[in-house]
Formats: C-alpha cells, sequence, structure tokens
C-alpha cells in the first residue's frame, strides 16, 4: 500500500489545557484505571479458577472484563502522559495503530453486549434448552465471531484512515488518535470514510452499561464534525473509554451473590496455606 503522506508524527492536544488542572485530572483518571484494572482482572480471574462460574454468562463475562482492559489501555496511559506533558507526539504508525485498536476493542465489545442480551434472552425465555442452544461449542464460536468482526471492522477503518495524504497541521484535537480528529487534518477528500461512520449501528441491552456505551459512541460518530462540539465529544469519548470499564464491574458481577462467594472462597483457600 503506497504512502502518500508529508506527516511522520502527530501532536496529541490532550483534554484539557487549563492550567492548575493538569494534576488534578491526572490523580483522578489514575483512580479511574487503576481501578477498571483491578475491578476487571479480579472478575477475569475468578470467572476462570471457579468451577461454579464455568457457566456461559460468566464465560461472556470474562471476556467483557478481558476487553475492558485492554480497551482502557489503549488510550489512558496516553492521555495521562498528557496531563504531565504539555504536548504528546506520536509517530503516524502509532497513531493508526492506537486507532485500530480503539475500534477493534470497542467494536468487539459492542457486540459482545449483543451476544450477552442474547444469552440472557434464552436463559429467560428458553430455559429448558438452554444448556443445549448455549453449549461450550457454541459459546466459544460467538465469542470468536465478536472478536473477529471488531478486528476486520476496525482494519477497515484503519485502512481508509492510512490512504488519506495528510500534509499539514499535525495537531489532533483530542487526547488520543481517533477517526473524526484525524479526518478534518486530511488534505484529500474523505467521502468514503464519512459514508463508512454512516454505517454504524447498534442495538440497546443491559440498561446502564450499554446506554452509556452505544448513547456515547452514537454522539460521537454519527454527528459531523464542528469546533463547538469538539469538547463535548471527548467527554462522551471518556464516559465509554474510562468510566464504563469501571462500571463494568460493579454492575455485572461485584453485586452478583455467586462472584462474591466465589471471590471469597478463593481469599479462603490463599489465606489457609498461610495460616498452617
Amino acid at each position: 500500500m503506497e504512502n502518500h503522506t508529508d506527516v511522520s508524527e502527530f501532536i496529541l492536544m490532550g483534554l484539557t489545557n487549563i492550567p492548575g488542572w493538569q494534576g488534578c485530572f491526572f490523580f483522578l483518571f489514575l483512580l479511574l484505571y487503576l481501578t477498571s484494572m483491578l475491578g476487571n482482572l479480579t472478575i477475569l480471574l475468578i470467572t476462570m479458577v471457579a468451577p461454579q462460574l464455568h457457566t456461559p454468562m460468566y464465560f461472556f463475562l470474562g471476556n467483557l472484563s478481558c476487553l475492558d482492559i485492554c480497551y482502557s489501555t489503549v488510550t489512558v496511559p496516553k492521555m495521562l502522559a498528557g496531563f504531565l506533558w504539555e504536548q504528546q507526539r506520536i509517530s503516524l504508525v502509532g497513531c493508526l495503530s492506537q486507532l485500530h485498536f480503539f475500534h477493534f476493542l470497542g467494536s468487539s465489545e459492542a457486540l459482545l453486549l449483543a451476544v450477552m442480551a442474547y444469552d440472557r434472552y434464552v436463559a429467560i425465555c428458553n430455559p429448558l434448552r438452554y444448556t443445549v442452544i448455549m453449549s461450550k461449542k457454541a459459546c466459544i464460536i460467538l465469542a470468536m465471531t465478536t472478536w473477529t468482526t471488531g478486528f476486520f471492522h476496525a482494519l477497515m477503518h484503519t485502512i481508509m484512515t492510512s490512504k488519506l495524504y495528510f500534509c499539514g497541521p499535525n495537531v489532533v484535537q483530542h487526547f488520543f488518535c481517533d477517526i473524526k480528529p484525524l479526518l478534518k487534518l486530511a488534505c484529500c477528500s474523505t467521502t468514503l470514510n464519512l459514508n463508512l461512520r454512516k454505517a454504524f449501528s447498534t442495538c440497546a441491552s443491559h440498561l446502564t452499561v450499554v446506554t452509556l456505551f452505544y448513547a456515547g459512541a452514537i454522539l460521537t460518530y454519527v454527528p459531523p464534525s464542528s469546533g463547538e462540539i469538539l469538547e463535548q465529544e471527548m467527554m462522551v469519548t471518556l464516559m465509554y473509554t474510562v468510566v464504563t470499564p469501571v462500571l463494568n464491574p460493579l454492575i455485572y458481577t461485584l453485586r452478583n451473590q455467586e462472584v462474591k462467594t466465589a471471590i471469597k472462597k478463593a481469599i479462603g483457600q490463599t489465606c489457609l496455606p498461610l495460616q498452617i
């Protein structure tokens, strides 16, 4: 693929440039990031080691936690660094890689939420055939399909974005490399890229989490870009890149009695050898 770009790196403007706020935002989002990592890692490990949680619902929850861990890590560390340094430089390759993994993991999570809704639908509406319909093989196929579809969906956007011609300026008005801010910097037609974004569609389930995730994605990618709504788009993006991964463990599992019991049992088994 021939590259027709004069820009070899971009400068990320970050979340805010208000003096005195960078330190507060750094500690706030660092706390949210660490909370997300701890909560989702706990859920991932407990669903792997606890035999009573080896069911379709917790299998998908483990996948969700894995996605959330990776999803936050794609953007948050770079954003945290932006609070400490005025300018965050990122290479063209690094920018496209960040864009790809952001949309890969985000698309996979959107599809996984739909799969989880289907799992609950079968469990409630067809309980007698639930174990047959949601067999181990079916669960693995569904999970692989969500990850694979998300990867190729993101690959499509990455390839189309890599074909754009960037001749300057190279300042990205965002805290990470995303499609809309990059389209504004392109020195060529972006009609095809805009049409692909309009094809973005969602379905709703899981109440709070899905509302935050899908509504945030819709508000970010469906409306046309304009300078006046740029800061609003960044706030919306924060909701499903930082806040939602923190809420997922609380909403789906940490308030679930089966998970709390499994966690207590795992802690007890760990502490018992130490007492002996």
